[in-house]
């Protein structure tokens, strides 16, 4: 009996002290004893300043927070304080961390502050417990008034659908690796939005570091200024970022929200003007040049945050809170206009995306993956687990998939903004922050699993030309179903004939059956290197013209295919000297004629265009055949060939004793004959610099 009544007062005596200990603490110097009376009006002090920080505009939650986080260690059961605390938390990357002051703050004072159970409710949503963030959700929408009801209720819910949807998606993981960037591209700072180029040798990316362009501490945000950073991929390795200077970077704040995929054109974010406009830098000689902002038709009195290219470099995705939209920000797309010239853009008026993709909430970083019709981008409005999430939408048949969410754990209850995929798919790019982050939001790399494809690399990639209709190369192996043609993508580099030294020139690519100009660019003045990606299905001419060199040409068909693929090819510039010849591969005659097919133009302009620009320059042109037929029809044939593309140079206005012309039948092969791929080789038009 004694032993029952002791272990009874032991029980009392514990609650006791429980109850005690959940008390709620006011700092007055009454609840403490004489020697921390000094204390306490010390912590009130750093109670008050963080207070102070908090109604600033905005608010300062990392300073208050430590403020508060030293007062609470001098006294814990203080249910405002640990309501504070708990708010800050929720505005810091390190969210969960909330959840145990604002339990304490419920169970020390319910009735603490209105949203108590709201904010309690978050740090569960952002822990990924969602049921306790939906009973507190549920219990924080029945404690509204009928006004506060009509002002807050739609939010709510919105956060308890949130919850419902992560609960499906974490149930469904998707397969993926993810791979923190390392410390040569992470640091203690916050390093958030990066973009790659098509073949992922290229990284750029936005961090707020203390070795910033202008060196200083934005006061608005604590932070300091925002900086554009560039790593490139050694073997299977990204160098040391570094921070390229001027003009990507000035004093204030320089975001990267675009990337083309070659790397030549970089579309960076800039706040100062106009509320955030979206401008264009690109390389020219090898250089950055200076910062141009967007046209009317993108930039407006509005917000326009981030912007992506297709890989044709033909329009622009961009992202726009302006009037007119489906509510928030919304994203939108404007056609380049034809007559643009690389780096000088020219936009028809901007699309909005449509119902489909944009919702009554905010969309945002938007990227278009290499392969021309995967759209990755975030949203608040579409089925999401909190914040921002990441979707994709594919287009197919003339219309835009239903927006997909990517999956967890790529997707998180927190913001997921800017995601951007290499040419594959396979790799994607997004910042994030976990516990063993290098500090702050890092970068990381996503590695989707499952079958993959392989990619076709081909070497060695002869091109043929002079032929009756453009030669078919077996690119692609097996023939398909096609649903909808995919892009190959077509890199390599340029350099000279005899030195091999790289090449910075313009490099324009003409659609066979239209003799439109589908894209011009420039290649790498430093490497040479060279990227393009196109629409399979479709039959190609590709020229490439620099100042002292013959133009270069080939003509190309692309077979249809649902896969990207890639494509290599090598070009060598001859230089304009006496004696030198090239192969005028895009130039088309029907059958066993002299009639100059249409496919020919392109290529025939090119040459005027040399012509007239090098005025003293005199040339031969000179027909050759395979050895089907007899010696003198060949001879003929080849002759009459040669003169059809005189007599379209004469009849553009070129001198004719600039011209000569020859028919050599098939006495100067260039391959075998015993092969149709020798003899299609053999059937071609050549000109040969007679005096420059």
């Amino acid at each position: 009996m004694k032993t029952k009544i002791l272990s009874c007062l032991v029980l009392f005596f514990a609650m006791i002290s429980c109850i005690q200990a959940q008390k709620n603490v006011e700092f007055d110097k009454d609840n403490f004893p004489d020697d921390q009376k000094k204390t306490v009006k010390e912590m009130i002090d750093r109670i008050d300043d963080g207070i102070d920080l908090l109604e600033e505009e905005p608010p300062h939650y990392a300073e208050a927070l430590e403020l508060f986080l030293v007062a609470n260690d001098f006294n814990p059961n203080n249910a405002m304080l640990n309501y504070n605390i708990g708010k800050c938390y929720l505005h810091t990357i390190q969210k969960a961390k909330s959840i145990p002051y604002l339990e304490h703050a419920l169970k020390l004072d319910p009735n603490v502050a209105a949203n108590l159970k709201y904010l309690l409710a978050m740090g569960y949503h952002y822990n990924y417990e969602f049921d306790k963030a939906i009973d507190f959700y549920t219990k924080y929408k029945h404690s509204l008034t009928p006004f506060e009801l009509t002002e807050y209720g739609a939010a709510v819910e919105k956060q308890i659908e949130e919850c419902q949807a992560g609960k499906e998606l974490l149930r469904n993981p998707i397969r993926v690796f993810i791979d923190n960037l390392g410390n040569a591209v992470n640091t203690k700072f916050d390093e958030y939005t990066p973009v790659i180029n098509a073949d992922e040798t290229i990284l750029m990316f936005t961090s707020t570091r203390d070795n910033t362009t202008g060196g200083d501490i934005d006061s608005d945000y604590n932070t300091y200024y925002e900086d554009i950073y560039i790593t490139e991929k050694d073997g299977e390795v990204w160098r040391q970022a570094v921070n390229p200077g001027k003009p990507l970077n000035e004093k204030s704040h320089d975001a990267v929200v675009g990337l083309s995929s070659d790397a030549q054109y970089v579309l960076i974010y800039k706040g100062e003007k106009n509320g955030g406009d979206i401008y264009i830098c690109w390389k020219e000689e090898g250089e950055w040049q200076n910062p141009d902002d967007l046209p009317k038709e993108i930039n407006t009195d509005y917000h326009e945050t981030s912007a992506t290219f297709s890989p044709d470099m033909k329009t622009l995705y961009f992202v726009s809170d302006k009037e007119g939209g489906y509510g928030g920000s919304d994203i939108y797309y404007a056609r380049v206009e034809e007559n643009s010239k690389p780096g000088k853009f020219k936009f028809e008026d901007a699309i909005n995306m449509g119902s489909a993709i944009n919702t009554p909430f905010d969309e945002e970083g938007v990227f278009m993956q290499a392969d021309g019709r995967t759209l990755y981008f975030s949203s608040k409005g579409h089925k999401n687990m909190g914040g921002y999430d990441i979707f994709k939408t594919v287009y197919s048949n003339g219309t835009w998939s239903e927006p997909e969410n990517i999956g967890y754990p790529v997707n998180t209850p927190d913001d997921d903004v800017f995601f951007s995929v290499n040419l594959t798919g396979k790799h994607g790019y997004y910042s994030s922050f976990d516990e063993h982050s290098f500090g702050g939001r890092d970068l990381y790399m996503v590695t989707f699993l499952g079958p993959e494809k392989p990619v076709m690399h081909q070497s060695d990639y002869e091109l043929l030309a002079f032929e009756e209709k453009p030669q078919k190369e077996t690119m692609l192996e097996e023939e398909v179903e096609l649903k909808e043609f995919a892009l190959v993508m077509i890199r390599g580099k340029i350099m000279d004939q005899l030195t091999h030294s790289p090449l910075g020139v313009m490099v324009e690519i003409i659609d066979n059956q239209t003799n439109q100009l589908i894209a011009s660019f420039i290649s790498n003045e430093q490497t040479g290197e060279y990227l393009v990606s196109l629409p399979s299905g479709k039959s190609y001419g590709l020229a490439v013209k620099a100042k002292e060199y013959l133009f270069h040409s080939e003509n190309f068909d692309i077979p249809p295919t649902t896969e990207v693929k890639e494509m290599y090819k090598d070009i060598y510039l001859k230089k304009v000297e006496v004696g030198s010849k090239i192969i005028l591969k895009n130039i088309f005659f029907e059958f066993n004629k002299s009639n100059l097919r249409p496919e020919s133009i392109p290529e025939l302009e090119r040459l005027v265009k040399l012509l007239n620009d090098v005025p003293t320059l005199k040339i031969e042109i000179s027909g050759h055949t395979d050895n089907v037929g007899s010696q003198l029809y060949n001879q003929e044939l080849s002759e009459k060939r040669a003169k059809a593309v005189v007599d379209y140079l004469l009849d553009k206005g070129i001198d004719e004793d600039r011209l000569t012309y020859k028919g050599y039948g098939f006495s100067q092969p260039i391959a075998g004959n015993d092969t149709e791929e020798g003899r299609a080789m053999n059937r071609r038009t050549e000109f040969k610099v007679i005096s420059k």
